[in-house]
């Protein structure tokens, strides 16, 4: 990409900075009743609240409220023995009471602000979790459209499926094959694209200089798609990486179209 094209896309995410904040995002489209069942229970970060939600769910994920690239997520535990567990990267360490599995994070949090959203247990692909990304982006007649779904196959020692992190970009038929008939392949698919479609919709009322969304969602067991993240600068490259290039070009010629059009 030209240094041109570059400052002129740093503009338009400029006007989005608000949108850093995972905590802003959550509270914009939980104010629509359509997309609102979608999202997983999310808090911001205290004692309290990772108390009262670990024994909730079983299992949470702590994440930094302003970050990317998964980085600082951790994945905390509760075991039917009432001991406590969290893993942050390849690093998993666990105890035997809430105290000492607050304290512990509480060193690693810091001062800096998280946020706790219930752990959804995603779908597994050769023993390694699975989620997806929604590329949502507006047209060169200025309309929505879903330009490109496509799997992030995590790491498998790892919590997160970011492929900065090791996860890998595959073909969603491929990974959802396991799991579904052709048909619910279809149906899901187009599930998650009316869904993507409903978050840029609700979310440009009020930030009208959106252009484009990647949507993150996991499936749990039952095929029920949650909202894990909204990214308001979602990376068009990792559909390069799928064999075939129909989807990478056309998400490449909206996004280099929006990039033009930004000054």
């Amino acid at each position: 990409m030209s240094l041109l094209l570059r400052k002129r896309c740093a503009v338009g995410i400029d006007r989005l900075q608000p949108l850093r904040s995972k905590w802003l995002k959550t509270k914009v489209i939980l104010t629509n009743d359509f997309i609102k069942p979608y999202i997983p229970d999310t808090q911001r970060y205290n004692k309290t609240n990772l108390r009262s939600m670990i024994k909730k769910y079983g299992m949470v994920y702590i994440k930094p409220e302003i970050g990317t690239y998964g980085m600082g997520v951790v994945k905390a535990e509760m075991a039917s023995d009432q001991s406590f567990a969290y893993q942050i990267e390849q690093k998993r360490l666990t105890f035997d009471s809430f105290e000492s599995f607050y304290t512990s994070l509480a060193r690693l949090v810091h001062k800096r602000s998280y946020l706790i959203q219930r752990g959804i247990h995603l779908l597994k692909h050769n023993k390694r979790r699975f989620d997806i990304r929604v590329m949502v982006q507006l047209s060169p007649k200025n309309q929505w459209e879903a330009t490109g779904v496509i799997g992030r196959l995590g790491h498998p020692k790892k919590i997160v499926t970011n492929y900065h992190s090791g996860g890998k970009p595959m073909d969603i038929q491929e990974l959802l094959k396991s799991h579904a008939s052709s048909k619910r392949r279809n149906e899901l698919v187009e599930e998650m694209n009316k869904l993507g479609l409903r978050i840029a919709r609700h979310m440009k009322k009020k930030y009208p200089y959106l252009k484009q969304i990647g949507v993150d969602i996991g499936l749990d067991r039952s095929l029920k798609p949650w909202i894990i993240e909204v990214n308001v600068k979602p990376d068009p490259y990792i559909f390069n990486q799928l064999k075939d290039k129909t989807m990478y070009r056309k998400v490449i010629q909206y996004y280099r179209h929006t990039a033009q059009k930004t000054k």
